[in-house]
């Protein structure tokens, strides 16, 4: 079976499929992954092929994203934002068009490229299905994942349902433009929600249910698999300069960011430095997106490596709470300090707060080397939180996201 994966966003929108890609592989498919192209050369390792989207509209978003973190919010830098979202959905619809391969059996599409790889997948014939990293479905279990938890309320459908009108009204403009190319009479960007929705549009989504469970009051067709875990190449050995330094002393705590940049650099290096300082900690720095840069005995600056093989190696871990990040600080069974920025991670700060394995959230604006240093001795002194995340990363392991996935597929198309 032919099978194409499409997503859109940062590389935390893209690491999962690689691992759900490669093991739609192993069962016999032929899979290739769609997404923009300052990505293809890193998801397309060991045989998983790669296409790349003409354009990468989310730059100008991630700019807007860090002006926004960087500054307190006004009218103006709301607007960019929204525009700057605006002409990101727009961007995708040319991309996803001219990506999306007429001879496919089957198209795997994310959150953000679901509203329009549906309709290019359907004027091409071919079965879609939402392969999602965060719930989107409403329900009174919790709020929308834009939001921090609250309890479980029938208000939190209301919500879930008026966030869900937000985010179709930012693929307005590229719903236009889309059905225009297609030269297909146009239907709202609401309309086409509830079309998925009547004709149970199947979605999995790729976290565990022992971190969220599936709510009961779910339409049919919406599934919780178990994460899908980013593919490591095999060839990939760590530097030597990082096993150095973990095997100088304790295990030291991570502080990362991600694509996101709630400071300046250097501000953010100089905060990161002086809480591990005050903490008596040990750190490894990641420089991600922000560029984080710290010159330290006891400190040292990593560029982009697996999570998978950091992260069980350190105290805790200190990052922005994105779904991909959270994950896999999870998967390693270390506790958790989360400095959330913008989208969703509010919401999975808040849940990593219920689980156990964090003592709080310190939000983006909140931030100084003070309030840091007391979480980060806090989540270490206090064996509890590593007892809790071991033990939750236990019954992590146990699952098999990918393979629910493929298994699903192979009755529904075989």
């Amino acid at each position: 079976m032919r099978i194409q994966i499409i997503t859109a966003g940062t590389y935390g929108s893209v690491a999962p499929y690689t691992g759900l890609g490669h093991r739609l592989l192993a069962e016999g498919h032929r899979v290739e992954l769609v997404t923009h192209a300052r990505y293809t050369e890193s998801a397309g390792c060991c045989g998983l092929a790669t296409r790349a989207l003409a354009a990468d509209p989310f730059e100008e978003l991630l700019v807007a994203h860090g002006r926004l973190g960087q500054a307190p919010a006004s009218p103006r830098r709301l607007y960019d934002m929204g525009h700057a979202s605006r002409r990101a959905m727009a961007g995708l619809v040319d991309g996803i068009i001219e990506a999306v391969d007429d001879k496919a059996d089957l198209i795997l599409l994310s959150t953000l490229a679901a509203p329009i790889g549906a309709v290019v997948a359907d004027y091409h014939r071919i079965p879609s299905a939402g392969v999602f990293l965060q719930p989107e479905e409403p329900t009174a279990a919790f709020p929308p994942c834009v939001m921090r938890l609250r309890p479980e309320s029938r208000a939190n459908r209301v919500l879930g349902t008026a966030v869900n009108r937000g985010f179709d009204a930012l693929y307005g403009a590229a719903n236009r433009r889309l059905h225009a190319r297609l030269g297909l009479p146009r239907r709202g960007t609401a309309q086409l929600r509830r079309r998925r929705n009547g004709i149970q549009w199947p979605v999995w989504h790729g976290f565990s249910p022992a971190v969220v469970p599936r709510p009961p009051d779910w339409r049919p067709g919406l599934y919780v698999t178990g994460y899908w875990w980013p593919h490591d190449c095999p060839e990939w050995t760590p530097p030597p300069e990082v096993t150095d330094f973990l095997e100088a002393g304790p295990a030291p705590v991570f502080v990362g960011f991600g694509s996101m940049m709630p400071r300046p650099a250097e501000e953010l290096s100089d905060i990161a430095v002086r809480a591990m300082r005050r903490a008596g900690l040990r750190g490894v720095v990641q420089s991600g997106r922000a560029g984080l840069s710290v010159a330290d005995d006891d400190v040292i600056t990593v560029g982009a490596m697996p999570h998978s093989w950091l992260f069980p190696r350190t105290a805790a871990v200190v990052h922005h709470a994105g779904a991909g990040t959270t994950a896999a600080g999870l998967r390693a069974g270390v506790p958790a300090v989360p400095v959330p920025v913008l989208t969703d991670q509010p919401w999975w700060s808040s849940r990593l707060v219920r689980l156990g394995v964090s003592p709080g959230v310190l939000p983006h604006a909140l931030l100084s080397a003070e309030r840091l240093a007391a979480a980060l001795r806090r989540v270490t002194d206090d064996p509890g939180y590593r007892e809790r995340a071991t033990d939750l990363a236990a019954r992590i392991g146990r699952e098999d996201g990918s393979g629910q996935v493929a298994r699903a597929i192979a009755a529904r198309l075989g």
